[in-house]
């Protein structure tokens, strides 16, 4: 497949909604969730989809490796899976009298963790490397993985059988974490009446390719934050770290997860300086997860109480 080449920035935006137009077609009535995936890629973060099984958390994954021409890979997470079946393992070759290292699913630009939690935290852990470094160790020597490289996880809720829960450094790792839910009542009967979604998929045309999302990602750098942005985003950070509900609050990799975030969502809404209310918009997706309750209430609860609590100066 050729190279989609950026000619200039406007260009490069109408692709962009051309893509996000054309998973929406996929994954119907959920736009929001649509534009959060794509302003975590844009971002360059990972993903991770959290709900009940049936609901497009695959679905959207394949979209938006297909939307952006990125080689896709899948792995089924399971209790018996083990890291070399992830990462890739080094064999012996009798002809050469050396070991050669065979590279894993995880070399693609778009690795799928599909049913992340069903694994072993030791399964889980060979992902750890890859997500914040771009690259994998295996027998001492280390390898570079693709440019860009982004990991897509589903998880099912922690109440079903058979699943552990994800350790804290690699939930870090994770940018974003959004629901789907279930679909309302007009997008479930087009969903009953239209066409399957595997044959939509098969439909998709790239839009992008991994030198126009490197693109976007610079573009969205040059997105500006004011002194006073930042100030409300440092007291949500330090709110998080203070609160006496919170256990383990922001990191400061959070904090920066936070602010690429939110640029890259203010230029999805074509604007060139982000709004407290970007912050205000990705700020329960990306701590949700993050903070550690020192009782019972929920990450999602916790950070809706930041919000609450934490004033726009």
């Amino acid at each position: 497949m050729s190279a989609i080449t950026p000619l200039r920035d406007e260009n490069l935006q109408k692709r962009l909604y051309a893509a996000i137009a054309q998973v929406n077609k996929v994954l119907l009535g959920k736009a929001r969730q649509v534009k959060l995936a794509f302003t975590c890629l844009v971002a360059g973060g990972h993903l991770l989809l959290e709900d009940v099984p049936g609901v497009g958390k695959t679905t959207l994954a394949h979209a938006l490796a297909a939307s952006f021409a990125l080689e896709f890979q899948r792995v089924q997470f399971t209790s018996d899976l083990l890291p070399s079946d992830i990462i890739g393992v080094s064999m012996y070759e009798r002809e050469t009298g050396q070991f050669r290292f065979h590279p894993g699913p995880i070399f693609a630009g778009l690795l799928l963790a599909d049913e992340i939690n069903r694994a072993t935290p030791k399964t889980q852990s060979a992902l750890l490397e890859a997500m914040a470094e771009g690259q994998v160790t295996v027998d001492g020597q280390t390898h570079t993985l693709p440019d860009p490289f982004f990991v897509v996880a589903t998880q099912n809720p922690l109440d079903l059988a058979g699943t552990f829960p994800l350790p804290d450094s690699q939930l870090d790792r994770f940018m974003l974490r959004i629901s789907l839910d279930y679909p309302d009542a007009n997008a479930e009967r087009e969903l009953l009446t239209g066409s399957d979604r595997r044959d939509l998929l098969t439909q998709l045309m790239p839009q992008l390719d991994a030198a126009s999302l490197a693109a976007l990602n610079r573009q969205s750098k040059t997105i500006t934050a004011s002194p006073a942005l930042l100030d409300y985003l440092q007291a949500l950070l330090a709110a998080s770290r203070r609160h006496p509900e919170i256990r383990v609050g922001l990191s400061p990799r959070a904090g920066l997860s936070l602010l690429a975030s939110a640029r890259a969502w203010a230029m999805l809404s074509n604007r060139g300086h982000v709004l407290p209310e970007d912050l205000q918009a990705l700020f329960v997706p990306l701590a949700a997860h993050r903070l550690v309750a020192s009782r019972g209430a929920s990450g999602e609860t916790l950070a809706r109480t930041l919000l609450n609590e934490v004033a726009v100066d």
